[in-house]
């Protein structure tokens, strides 16, 4: 059968990213406390065409992808990528890998046990130098609660769910469940999936006795990042999904790059 792809193209214009977009596939990651956890992540994965060739073969990445579901990994990354370049005969290569991590979580007084979910992405890159550039980013839930409300109310203060959005870049393998744990300290209070009466009277009274702004949680778990030299660059984002606004909070940091 005739090959398309493999045709020659005549417009002589390269493209930068091709391949698939938005895969649904399960998939196996690193779990520190299990060892390993299975989830479903969706999936982008791209390579570079010449200027000279008419397509890719796209059921490549699939193949490529089924061979490493077993375990994706901040480890596995470097050689998925190599082995991208190699299969689609492409210079650089591009995978990112986004999904649903589970840590199990006990409730602060009375111990009961609930699964939080966390989003997680794992994108990665490789050029002509064989330069891997890896980033991990992950989101966590929080609650903040307003230190200007606490401040000129007679009683009561408004509070608020936030996310926390930190990307970052590393030395050796760094664990989704250190970088939760780091947000979670920053905040006013965790988040948890099962509360009884007692835990929510303590998560509430907690909150309240640790007023934080978006900035103050923003610059709190950068000050953290900062100091660890694991960590070469970071990214860290804070939003509130303000109770009492039609509009979200919103503070942004970013390291310098090493």
């Amino acid at each position: 059968m005739i090959d398309i792809q493999n045709q020659p193209d005549y417009r002589n214009i390269p493209i930068d990213k091709v391949g698939i977009k938005g895969l649904k596939y399960p998939v196996t990651v690193l779990d520190k406390t299990a060892g390993l956890q299975s989830t479903v992540a969706e999936i982008n994965m791209y390579v570079d065409l010449p200027h000279q060739c008419k397509g890719t073969h796209m059921s490549r990445f699939i193949k490529i992808l089924h061979l490493f579901r077993t375990q994706v990994s901040l480890e596995s990354i470097n050689n998925i990528l190599d082995d991208m370049k190699k299969t689609l005969n492409a210079e650089s290569a591009h995978i990112e890998i986004t999904f649903p991590y589970f840590i199990e979580k006990e409730s602060p007084e009375t111990g009961s046990k609930g699964l939080m979910d966390y989003t997680c992405s794992i994108t990665g890159s490789s050029g002509k130098n064989n330069h891997t550039d890896i980033v991990l980013k992950v989101a966590v839930p929080v609650t903040s609660v307003c230190p200007c409300s606490k401040e000129i109310s007679k009683y009561g203060a408004h509070n608020q769910r936030g996310e926390v959005l930190v990307s970052s870049r590393f030395k050796k393998l760094i664990w989704i469940e250190d970088i939760v744990g780091l947000v979670e300290n920053q905040a006013s209070c965790d988040i948890f999936s099962v509360l009884k009466r007692e835990d929510e009277k303590f998560v509430t009274e907690k909150a309240y006795e640790n007023p934080k702004f978006v900035e103050d949680i923003a610059r709190d778990v950068a000050k953290i990042l900062m100091e660890d030299d694991n960590i070469t660059w970071f990214s860290v984002s804070a939003e509130n999904f303000e109770s009492i606004h039609n509009h979200s909070a919103y503070a942004y940091i970013e390291s310098p790059d090493a």
